[in-house]
């Protein structure tokens, strides 16, 4: 896999620019059946109740209702790329489910019953400007966030997004993700690790083990966590952030994407060829065999045990680690 400007390996840099082409394209889209496995860029996926809705290049919202066998093509109101999808947790005694994906040209989406049909709900003034990561703390508060630091909320369910600062400078923030607990982390660029223990109102920054990109925080339990980035570089904490020691990478490569499986295993990947695992609660992680030939951007366990990898070739099926 190729890298361009700032070490940021190719398939991470279409994710946040190739939006920006096909923004030039038709913004229509039309509801059709894909192929078993989808062949196309997919950045992001989540589950609602038994399926699996993912997001990807030129607007595209797929949804599987067989545990990724095969998948269906949703109306998309954007030939934006897509890059993060979340839903908001589950109310028993409701069957609405409400659901936001971000992606480039400023733009948020939004369905209410469970991924079936979208509407565009907020595009920024600045088209240039691309969301990264989105997370859906209930069915009203709402947190996307992106490149250059951008940090979008809402409070009322989309009706009205107010743009807001999470720290002092201007790095991407990549991934967004929050604990047990209900704490929230951000990982970002050039050394971002934000977290927040009062739903995103107040971000503290965490001093950081290393200067360079992270793409993801784990938060294992409440005081537990493991953080990934650039060149291999794996921390883990065991205070919540105040203080981190280095584990070591069988391979100096991005590391893009974690899961914590309910085996408590944990998997990392990313660049081509490179998929770890650590089944000793990510104090060490070793490189499993045949891993995917091409870079991955997303993990996810399936409920039959197995992992939906996603990223550059589309969907990939693969076995959970033992």
């Amino acid at each position: 896999m190729g890298h361009s400007l700032r070490g940021i390996p190719t398939f991470l840099l279409r994710r946040r620019l190739l939006g920006l082409v096909c923004s030039l394209a038709s913004a229509g889209a039309t509801l059709a059946a894909t192929a078993p496995t989808p062949r196309m860029l997919l950045l992001d996926a989540a589950i609602v109740g038994t399926d699996i809705v993912a997001v990807g290049e030129r607007g595209t919202i797929l949804r599987s209702s067989d545990q990724a066998l095969s998948w269906k093509r949703f109306l998309s109101p954007t030939r934006a790329t897509l890059t993060g999808i979340s839903f908001a947790p589950a109310i028993p005694s409701r069957s609405v489910q409400h659901g936001w994906s971000v992606g480039h040209d400023a733009t948020i989406l939004a369905t209410t019953d469970a991924g079936r049909s979208w509407v565009r709900q907020f595009q920024g003034e600045n088209i240039q400007d691309s969301f990264l990561d989105v997370l859906a703390l209930d069915e009203h508060r709402v947190i996307a966030i992106g490149a250059y630091a951008l940090y979008f909320t809402t409070t009322d369910g989309g009706r009205t997004w107010v743009k807001q600062k999470a720290g002092d400078d201007d790095p991407h923030f990549n991934r967004i993700t929050r604990g047990p607990s209900g704490t929230l982390y951000i990982a970002g660029e050039r050394g971002t690790l934000l977290r927040s223990a009062d739903a995103g109102a107040n971000w503290t920054r965490l001093k950081a083990p290393y200067n360079g990109s992270f793409y993801g925080v784990m938060p294992l339990d409440r005081r537990t966590l493991v953080a990934h980035g650039l060149r291999g570089h794996i921390f883990r904490s065991v205070d919540d952030g105040v203080s981190w020691q280095p584990v070591a990478a069988p391979e100096p490569v991005l590391l893009a994407a974690g899961a914590q499986l309910r085996s408590n295993f944990l998997v990392l990947a990313g660049q081509a060829r490179t998929l770890l695992v650590s089944r000793d609660y990510g104090k060490s992680f070793v490189a499993v065999e045949a891993p995917p030939t091409t870079g991955l951007a997303e993990l996810l366990e399936l409920e039959g045990g197995g992992l939906l990898a996603l990223g550059e070739a589309g969907v990939t099926l693969l076995p959970a680690p033992r």
